[in-house]
């Protein structure tokens, strides 16, 4: 199975690359985690954001296949426990769909990405950069695939 986070964004930091990077590396070869950056949409002063966040949220569909299960993060979705998003992967991994995980530019998802969506997963009541996302999503993901593994790493 693969997992695609497919985010709007394309010059993150250093440390974010390596975090990322070292989670994703942590995965095993049948759960991959892939990154799809998506460009920012240029904002200017009198910028139309409604505009540029549908631009962005067009390019990203364009990289979800149909037959992929698609979730949305959206700040107003369900939260889910380290212990439910394991429950989720494995259900996931049962189906034998890839997953895209959509994460928006500046101004959130476009009404199209949300709508392709499934299910909307809020990472936190916080708003949070979103490199800092990338991140936590990677980290996330292994933790689930270590409570399904039974690997120490997820001490409850």
């Amino acid at each position: 199975m693969k997992i695609r986070l497919i985010a709007v964004g394309t010059r993150m930091p250093a440390w974010v690359e390596t975090a990322y990077a070292d989670y994703a590396s942590r995965l095993p070869r049948e759960l991959r985690l892939e990154l799809t950056q998506i460009a920012v949409a240029t904002r200017r002063k009198n910028s139309d954001i409604a505009r540029l966040k549908q631009q962005e949220g067009e390019r990203m569909l364009k990289a979800v296949s149909e037959r992929d299960r698609v979730i949305a993060l959206d700040e107003r979705g369900q939260a889910w426990s380290s212990e439910e998003l394991a429950q989720r992967l494995a259900r996931w991994q049962q189906d034998g769909l890839d997953v895209d995980l959509l994460v928006g530019g500046p101004d959130g998802l476009a009404d199209g990405c949300l709508q392709r969506a499934e299910s909307r997963w809020s990472l936190s009541p916080l708003t949070l950069p979103h490199a800092l996302v990338r991140v936590l999503l990677a980290e996330q993901l292994y933790r689930a695939w270590s409570l399904l593994a039974n690997h120490p790493y997820h001490r409850a």
